[in-house]
């Protein structure tokens, strides 16, 4: 049984140098010098643990700060960063167990679309990115989220259920809004993408249920893939990549984001959707596979099972345009000892 502590973790990443040139490889469908670590984000708890943080977090520059000492003690060769707080305000969603995708809405007609304040991603950057870059170490990038994605957001204004109304009664309206939420999201990449300090790019938007897309492949095509296409346009453009985090049964439109889109890497994956192992068969050397060993799994199993599973997945891989992390991100529900099971397969590799 290995030693699946904190202590361990840190011990064997005391002398591991950053470089972000490994998952450049594996965004190139390359193998890198050693086993790479992907991850979206950690819970802030287990952050705390692993950056040996006991200072305060009062500013932005202090919490990043952080953030890059997290992903740096647990083995990454980059943190993954937001640009500044611009989003879309909505109404308060109330979050229990789960989230309505209704909750919230706020934009339910033209009347409503007419009377919202739409803000702008310049109003929000304020240079965050030239006050940090200076806790980057050597070998480090930083990849750039953004403030939920094209989609996520008009449910968000929208609600769920309204939007499927929407597309049948107002299409041309379903159209304006969707393009106000892309042009801005549109805008929060570009006054990133050429910073030097930025590597890549994730445009994160669930598209999914368990069983297909959430709008038709034919409405994804028409409405939100265009915005997709020019943010990962925006990272080729400066010399960046771009990943792409969805959630859901997305068969139907991996054509679309491999061949139309050009992402570089797709992240998030689920066993009871396509095992990862599975996934990287049918897209080995088309598009870089990040992460994808089931949350559920990871949370449950036996910490030996899953830093067998994860030995066997850079096996099978030989890390070819593969990176190893969860299938979505580190809650605090699951646990830090199940974590460090999964990353320690890459690490004493």
């Amino acid at each position: 049984m290995c030693d699946y502590s904190l202590e361990n973790v840190l011990k064997l990443t005391k002398n591991r140098k950053p470089d972000f040139n490994n998952l450049l490889a594996v965004l190139n469908n390359k193998t890198p010098s050693r086993p790479t670590l992907f991850e979206f984000f950690m819970n802030m708890p287990l952050a705390l643990k692993l950056a040996q943080w006991e200072g305060p977090q009062a500013t932005m520059e202090e919490h990043y700060n952080c953030i890059i000492k997290t992903f740096r003690n647990a083995g990454y060769d980059y943190a993954t960063i937001h640009a500044s707080n611009f989003g879309f305000k909505a109404n308060e969603v109330h979050t229990k167990a789960s989230v309505s995708a209704n909750d919230g809405s706020i934009i339910h007609d033209r009347a409503g679309f007419e009377a919202y304040e739409w803000e702008n991603p310049s109003d929000y950057y304020d240079g965050l990115l030239d006050r940090i870059e200076k806790f980057l170490p050597d070998g480090m990038k930083f990849i750039v989220a953004g403030p939920g994605g094209v989609l996520e957001n008009v449910i968000r204004l929208v609600g769920f259920d309204n939007l499927c109304y929407m597309l049948a009664d107002d299409p041309e309206l379903v159209k304006m809004i969707v393009d106000n939420v892309g042009k801005r999201l549109l805008e929060y990449y570009e006054l990133i993408a050429t910073h030097n300090s930025v590597g890549a790019i994730i445009s994160n938007d669930d598209w999914g249920f368990n069983t297909q897309t959430m709008l038709s492949t034919e409405d994804m095509r028409k409405y939100v893939f265009p915005w997709h296409k020019k943010i990962a346009e925006t990272a080729h453009n400066a010399g960046k990549y771009a990943i792409l985090h969805s959630c859901g049964r997305l068969y139907d439109v991996y054509d679309d984001i491999i061949d139309d889109m050009k992402f570089d890497g797709k992240h998030s994956y689920e066993d009871n959707i396509q095992p990862v192992e599975e996934a990287y068969d049918m897209l080995k050397g088309k598009i870089a596979v990040l992460g994808g060993i089931d949350m559920d799994y990871v949370c449950r199993m036996p910490q030996d099972e899953i830093f067998n599973r994860c030995t066997a997945m850079l096996k099978k891989t030989n890390c070819e345009g593969y990176a190893l992390g969860t299938g979505n991100s580190v809650p605090e529900y699951l646990p830090d000892e199940n974590y460090f099971a999964m990353i320690l397969a890459a690490l004493t590799e």
